[in-house]
C-alpha cells in the first residue's frame, strides 16, 4: 500500500500541513492510511518527541590564523594587524558561544622586527617596535576576554624572530598556566602604540579580573610557552612551534617529536585530541611546511614519516594548521603513500592577502602524488572555524565571507563587508567510522552498528560529484557517522551523519537511501500503518520529523514493506520483518527510528 502527498510551500509547517491533512481525512478504518503523518484519530493530541542534540554536555572553541594586515594602515588595522577582520570574528565568536579560541600564527604581517606603517588616514608614517604589533594584537583579544573565553595563539613565519618569541611570552602568558586577561599585560597592550584608536570600536575592559582555561599544561624543552599542550574538558590541545626561540636557536619538529609522542600518548583514553601548527604537511601555495623546503637538499623525509606515523598511532584525527590562505581539506600520508595518514585542515584567511594553489599540485611536484587526497577546497574567502565536542563526537563547522577578490589581485585594502555563511560541516566519532567515497563510487559500503545493536546502512546511492580543486583533483567525500544511546523519544540509538554536503554551502546531499534497525518493544502495527513511525530527522527545535521532510523537493510515499531499487526521492517506509525503517533522503545530520512523526 502507498499513499502520497505534496509538499507544502504555502506557509505552514510541514507539521502543521500534516497535522491539519490528517485531521479533515474522512475515516474509514484502523488499518487505513490517513496521510503523510499524523495519528488516525483526529482528536487525540499529537504527542511530539523530543531529544537534546548536540547534549547537554557539548562545548565549543574557535578557530582563526593569519590575522596579517598587508596593506597601508586604513585607520583600522594598525602595527599591520586585521583588527577590523578580528572584531568581526571576536562578534562571531561570543554569538556562538565558544569557550576559548585558537590562532593558528601570523598574528601580525612584520611584527617579527621593528618596522614601519604608513596610515592613510593621518597620512604619516609610524614606527613600530615587536612589542607594538604584539601589544596590539593582545589588546583587541580583549572582546573574547570580557566575554570569558580563552584565546590561545601560536607563532608563525611572520612571527619567526627570537623577539618575537619574548614579546609573544610577554603578553601571552596564558601558553604557560592558562591565565586569560592578566590585568598588567593588558596595560600594556592598551599601551602599545595604536594610532588608529580614535578610529576603531573602542574595547572597555569591561571584566578587569583573570580567569583560567585549560589544565594540564605542558611544554616542549627550549620551547617554553612557544610549543605547548593543554586539556580542555575531553580533548587535549597540542601547539607546535618550531621558528626560532628566545635564545635565537632553532629546534625543528624532530627535536620535539619525543615531547610530541608523550604528550598524545599519555591523555586519557576515550578523549580527543588535535595537533595544532602554522605551517602544513602539504599545502597548495605554498611549498614550505612543517619539516622545511622539500625541493632542497637535505628535507627530513623521516621526520616528516615519524610525525604523521604518531598522530595515526594516537588516534589524532586532525592536523590543523594556517599559511596558505585558502580553506583546503585533506587526506596526507606517510611518504610512501600507505603506512599512515591523518586529515589535514588548512584554515582560511582572516588577513588582506589570500593565496591561489599551484597548478601543478606539490604533492606531484615533491612527492609523486601519492601522498594526498583532496576532500574539500575554496579559495579566496574570510574564514573561522567552530568545533563542537560532544562527548564521542567532534563536528567542524566552516564559516566564509566572501572577500571579493580575485587569483589576479589577491589582496584588498579595506576590509569588505563580512557576510559570513556555513560553507561545510565535517568530522569525526570515536564511536563510529569514516568512509571515503571517490567519484562515481556507491555510497553503499557505509555500514555501521552501534554498540547497542542498531544498525545503519546506506542501501543506494553514488558520489556523482563533479567538484575539483583548483589544480583539477576531483574532491572525494568523506562520510562521518557515530551513535548517540536511545532516548525516550527514539525505538533505536541515533545516528550522526554528516559529511555528504553536495557542494560547499548546500544544505542537501545527492540523493541517498538510509536503513535504520529499530525495537519493536514499543511499537504497534497500527501505529506503522497510520504512518506515524518511521525514519526521522532531528530538527533544530528539538523535535523529530519524518526524513523526508527535509529533503530539497519531492513527493513523499510510504510504503509498507522492504526499500526496492528505483523509489524517489521522498519514498519511505518500515520494513516489519526485518525490523528496519528506511527512506530516500538528501540530508545528513541526526536520524533514528520514532514514533509519532
Amino acid at each position: 500500500m502507498s499513499k502520497k502527498c505534496i509538499k507544502d510551500f504555502s506557509g505552514l509547517s510541514r507539521r502543521q500541513f500534516l497535522k491539519y491533512s490528517a485531521a479533515s481525512a474522512s475515516f474509514v478504518a484502523a488499518s487505513s492510511l490517513v496521510g503523510c503523518g499524523g495519528d488516525s484519530d483526529s482528536s487525540t493530541p499529537e504527542t511530539i518527541a523530543k531529544s537534546t542534540l548536540p547534549s547537554a554536555n557539548a562545548w565549543k572553541f574557535g578557530i582563526i590564523s593569519d590575522t596579517q594586515w598587508t596593506k597601508d594602515d586604513d585607520g583600522e588595522n594598525p602595527a599591520s594587524c586585521a583588527v577590523d577582520i578580528i572584531n568581526a570574528l571576536n562578534a562571531k565568536f561570543v554569538e556562538h558561544d565558544v569557550d576559548l579560541v585558537v590562532h593558528v600564527g601570523d598574528l601580525t604581517d612584520d611584527g617579527r622586527h621593528d618596522f614601519q606603517a604608513y596610515n592613510t588616514k593621518t597620512a604619516l608614517t609610524y614606527d613600530y617596535t615587536t612589542a607594538d604589533a604584539m601589544g596590539v594584537r593582545a589588546r583587541y583579544v580583549q572582546e573574547l576576554y570580557n566575554n570569558g573565553i580563552g584565546y590561545f595563539p601560536l607563532r608563525g613565519n611572520h612571527d619567526n624572530s627570537a623577539e618575537a618569541a619574548t614579546e609573544f611570552l610577554n603578553f601571552f602568558p596564558q601558553t604557560r598556566t592558562g591565565v586569560q586577561n592578566d590585568g598588567t599585560v593588558q596595560e600594556a597592550a592598551y599601551a602599545a602604540k595604536n594610532p588608529d584608536e580614535s578610529y576603531l570600536p573602542n574595547i572597555t575592559r569591561t571584566n578587569l579580573l583573570p580567569f583560567n582555561v585549560g589544565s594540564n599544561f605542558s611544554t616542549a624543552s627550549h620551547m617554553e610557552g612557544l610549543t605547548y599542550s593543554f586539556d580542555y574538558n575531553n580533548l587535549r590541545f597540542v601547539m607546535l612551534d618550531h621558528f626560532t626561540a628566545t635564545d635565537d636557536a632553532e629546534y625543528p619538529i624532530s627535536t620535539q617529536q619525543s615531547w610530541i609522542d608523550s604528550t598524545l600518548s599519555g591523555r586519557a583514553s576515550g578523549t580527543h585530541a588535535i595537533v595544532f601548527a602554522h605551517k602544513g604537511l602539504i599545502t597548495q601555495n605554498h611549498d614550505d611546511n612543517l619539516f622545511g623546503e622539500p625541493a632542497e637538499a637535505g628535507y627530513d623525509y623521516d621526520a616528516d614519516d615519524n610525525f604523521i606515523e604518531s598522530l595515526a598511532n594516537n588516534n589524532v584525527r586532525y592536523y590543523i594548521n594556517g599559511h596558505d590562505h585558502m580553506h583546503d581539506r585533506s587526506y596526507v600520508a606517510t611518504n610512501d603513500g600507505t603506512t599512515a595518514k591523518v586529515t589535514q585542515l588548512v584554515t582560511a584567511s582572516d588577513s588582506s592577502k589570500f593565496y591561489t594553489p599551484q597548478e601543478i599540485p606539490n604533492d606531484v611536484q615533491y612527492f609523486g602524488g601519492v601522498r594526498q587526497t583532496m576532500l574539500s577546497q575554496e579559495l579566496y574567502k574570510i574564514g573561522y572555524y567552530i568545533v563542537t565536542v560532544d562527548g564521542d563526537h567532534l563536528t567542524i563547522d566552516y564559516y566564509g565571507a566572501p572577500s571579493y577578490i580575485s587569483e589576479t589581485g589577491e589582496t584588498f585594502s579595506t576590509t569588505p563587508d563580512l557576510k559570513f555563511t556555513k560553507r561545510e560541516s565535517f568530522g569525526y566519532s570515536l564511536n563510529g567510522k569514516d568512509f571515503l567515497v571517490a567519484y562515481n563510487e556507491s555510497y553503499t559500503d557505509v555500514d555501521v552498528t552501534s554498540a547497542n545493536g542498531t544498525r545503519a546502512v546506506i542501501l543506494d546511492g553514488i558520489n556523482g560529484r563533479t567538484n575539483r580543486d583548483f589544480a583539477g583533483r576531483v574532491l572525494n567525500v568523506e562520510v562521518n557517522t557515530g551513535f548517540y544511546d536511545a532516548d525516550e523519544a527514539t525505538s533505536s540509538d541515533i545516528l550522526y551523519l554528516r559529511g555528504m554536503q553536495a557542494s560547499l554551502g548546500s544544505d542537501y546531499t545527492e540523493t541517498f537511501t538510509l536503513s535504520m534497525s529499530y525495537s519493536d518493544e514499543n511499537v504497534t502495527e497500527e501505529e506503522i500503518d497510520a504512518q506515524s513511525f518511521g525514519l526521522a530527522r532531528y530538527t533544530k527545535n528539538g523535535e523529530w520529523e519524518n526524513a523526508v521532510f527535509a529533503n530539497s523537493d519531492g513527493v513523499t510515499t510510504f510504503v509498507k514493506g522492504s526499500w526496492a531499487e528505483g523509489y524517489d526521492l521522498g519514498t519511505w517506509g518500515v520494513d516489519t520483518s526485518s525490523k528496519t525503517v528506511w527512506a530516500v533522503i538528501n540530508t545528513n545530520g541526526y536520524f533514528a527510528a520514532v514514533k509519532n512523526i
